[in-house]
């Protein structure tokens, strides 16, 4: 069962809702958020601007190919990216763009790149991004407060975020797709918390701890949130990973999640270790695993 939680009531720290939001991130790893400030047209207006891009002509959006780059700003074709080793590359379509730092020279700060159309599709996602943002810190600071830290113990992680937004275009499963096909393989996300917007298309499913998978579906407006390997050993195990894929239907379908990551020189190995671990170092290995295009080996 994944847990629905309000919000507004993780904002105002209402004692009940932190609990349960602490058994979902220890336990399931997955919860959904509703009456948070992105209204469900306004997710509906995001989600067009996306369907508006991956609508263009193929050879509009290879202008903006994240292959020809040494990072993750701009499209990814279909079969660009392999989350796991096991099966064949997804076959959905990507758009990935991010927090810029062009002078750290750091590909996960890299300039995002804009297709020049459809028109306003820029303007719609950047104003997006920093909304999501806003909505993953509250969580974030929930988190904190529930698994005993004190509310603020992330903020200052995340002045300059490894902050990941994507809208994926996942087509009608192909005629062609066998057992080892899949819009997205079965993977847990690499970074810290995942604020996931979709249209509501069932797709998503989530490897339950009774060894089945389920589906989780949300409307616009609603949001599920995941959580990944970087928040789980920087918690010491309080904060869980959880298996998701999308095996695709006789539907297509558009999520839109952000990948809320800290800063690169962020310490994330376990709370009270002593030990060392850098999060760019961490995320730039499990990025250079997964798209293709960056792969050395």
């Amino acid at each position: 069962m994944i847990p629905r939680l309000d919000f507004t009531q993780i904002v105002a720290r209402e004692p009940e809702t932190l609990a349960a939001l602490g058994r979902a991130a220890h336990e399931t790893g997955f919860l959904t958020v509703h009456n948070t400030p992105v209204t469900p047209a306004r997710m509906r207006f995001v989600l067009a601007a996306y369907r508006a891009f991956f609508d263009r002509p193929e050879a509009e959006k290879a202008q903006v190919d994240m292959s020809v780059t040494g990072a993750n700003r701009g499209w990814g074709a279909s079969q660009s990216e392999q989350v796991d080793p096991d099966s064949n590359p997804d076959y959905k379509q990507v758009f990935d763009c991010g927090f810029e730092a062009p002078e750290t020279g750091l590909p996960v700060y890299a300039p995002n790149l804009w297709p020049a159309r459809p028109a306003g599709f820029r303007e719609v996602i950047e104003a997006y991004y920093d909304d999501a943002r806003a909505v993953a810190l509250q969580i974030l600071r929930g988190i904190a407060e529930a698994i005993g830290e004190d509310r603020a113990y992330f903020d200052d992680r995340f002045a300059r975020p490894m902050a990941l937004l994507r809208g994926n275009y996942y087509p009608p499963r192909p005629d062609w797709a066998g057992e080892k096909d899949f819009g997205i393989a079965a993977h847990t996300d690499y970074g810290c918390l995942t604020l996931l917007g979709a249209d509501g298309v069932p797709g998503l499913e989530v490897l339950g701890r009774d060894g089945d998978w389920h589906a989780v579906t949300a409307a616009p407006g609603s949001f599920v949130i995941n959580f990944g390997e970087m928040l789980e050993s920087w918690t010491a195990g309080r904060v869980k990973a959880t298996l998701h894929r999308v095996r695709g239907s006789s539907e297509e379908r558009i999520s839109v999640p952000l990948f809320f990551n800290p800063d690169f020189d962020t310490n994330v190995a376990p709370i009270g270790s002593g030990r060392v671990i850098r999060a760019g170092d961490h995320l730039s290995r499990r990025f250079n695993e997964t798209y293709l295009h960056l792969k050395t080996g």
